[in-house]
């Protein structure tokens, strides 16, 4: 729980994306909105109208919604994760589906916003706040938090192309170095059987089955 709330943090922290609304007036919509929600732990103790600005700012980058569409990526990391450790029949897949289902409801999207809110107090200031509502209320803020996911996407694709061509060389270079003892060394593991999410009658299940192939 802790590394999925870490994870989202990092995601959302380092690219402040999908703006809902961009105008002074959405501005002051979303600062209105925010000083009408309780505080609660942890960023109880922040000054009150420092709160309800880091509360707009957030919902002006509209970052529950990137909390959400985190959610969801990990969900799938796991239900990935789960495939290769559980049998690879209708048990096992209602048995994944049952832990991502659980996850899923598990997950605390208010206590991560808390969390959000006091990450925000500790690291800016009041003024700095004010200066990143008005910077993403503006054209410009509105391009760069459009733009942002999109670039972030571009370098993290090339970063892991780069990263695996690396770790791939290496490999290479240690088997050819000790080839006894990297004859079956590799970088990831056989691609797994998927189940694809349908219904479908009980009685044709085990012909299906014994029909579903790798991908």
């Amino acid at each position: 729980m802790k590394a999925a709330i870490a994870l989202i943090l990092i995601y959302v922290g380092t690219f402040l994306v999908a703006i809902q609304g961009g105008s002074s007036t959405a501005v002051q919509a979303a600062s209105q909105s925010a000083a009408n929600k309780p505080n609660s732990s942890p960023a109880a103790s922040i000054d009150p109208a420092k709160d309800a600005d880091i509360r707009a700012l957030l919902e002006l980058i509209g970052a529950r919604d990137q909390f959400q569409e985190s959610v969801n990526l990990i969900a799938d990391q796991y239900r990935e994760k789960l495939l290769s450790s559980v049998p690879n029949n209708a048990k096992g897949q209602a048995f994944i589906n049952n832990v991502i289902s659980g996850y899923e409801k598990n997950f605390d999207l208010d206590q991560v916003t808390e969390q959000m809110v006091a990450a925000y107090d500790k690291h800016y200031s009041g003024d700095e706040i004010k200066g990143m509502l008005q910077f993403y209320g503006s054209p410009l803020g509105q391009k760069v938090a459009a733009e942002g996911p999109k670039i972030s996407r571009e370098m993290q694709e090339a970063t892991r192309a780069a990263a695996f061509k690396a770790v791939k060389d290496a490999l290479q270079a240690a088997k050819e170095e000790d080839p006894v003892t990297g004859q079956n060394a590799r970088l990831y593991n056989p691609p797994q059987r998927r189940w694809q999410p349908q219904h479908r009658p009980q009685q044709e299940a085990p012909q299906q089955d014994a029909q579903q192939s790798q991908p």
